[in-house]
């Protein structure tokens, strides 16, 4: 397998679905309800010949989601017809990444949130070393983690709510960070749908 983006846009291409997965135990919460349009960008990077996943830190000053490791992304905005367009929206707004500067490979499914939102996951690579313009109200730090790394069972949990049964994916600090909830279960998708994962 040589892991290049054409083979990951292949492989992306294979395992999208469009609309909601309602087999998700996260989606099923929500069946009845108005859920929350959203988009992330998952930026993907090469290193050292190594493909990274660049990640922020939100600051303790946002409403939603204070301090939590998350993908560049937010809610869709009012004649925002398509996710690439909200992904990259929110990637120039929080990270200065210029909409131009990214290649795009593809969609993730749907995800729900457990605080009802519909996430949208747009993959794309962009340039590395970049000069990034963080907005300072809404990112803390920004960091990559190795791809490799992220594969490794032993540096991840998982595991099912108590409460509701609902899986949890949570890793083992990496930099001083924190991947856990929603992100790192957008993270383990990916994973699994370019083979990096096989379980």
């Amino acid at each position: 397998m040589t892991l290049d983006e054409h083979f990951i846009s292949q492989r992306l291409a294979a395992a999208y679905r469009p609309g909601l997965q309602v087999t998700d135990g996260y989606a099923k919460l929500f069946e009845s309800q108005n859920l929350i349009c959203a988009a992330v960008l998952m930026p993907l990077v090469r290193i050292d010949g190594n493909w990274h996943l660049l990640f922020t830190r939100r600051t303790e000053r946002v409403d939603h989601h204070k301090g939590q490791v998350s993908f560049p992304g937010g809610a869709c905005d009012p004649g925002e017809t398509t996710p690439e367009q909200t992904a990259l929206r929110e990637a120039e707004e929080e990270i200065g990444l210029q909409p131009s500067d990214v290649r795009l490979l593809g969609r993730m499914n749907t995800l729900v949130t457990i605080t009802g939102y519909q996430v949208a996951q747009v993959v794309g690579l962009i340039p590395w070393p970049y000069v990034f313009r963080v907005s300072n109200y809404e990112v803390e730090r920004l960091f990559t983690m190795p791809l490799d790394w992220l594969a490794r069972r032993e540096n991840r949990w998982e595991f099912y709510r108590p409460d509701s049964g609902l899986p949890v994916v949570a890793y083992h600090p990496y930099d001083g960070e924190l991947l856990w909830g929603a992100t790192a279960r957008m993270t383990l998708d990916f994973l699994r749908v370019i083979g990096l994962i096989e379980e």
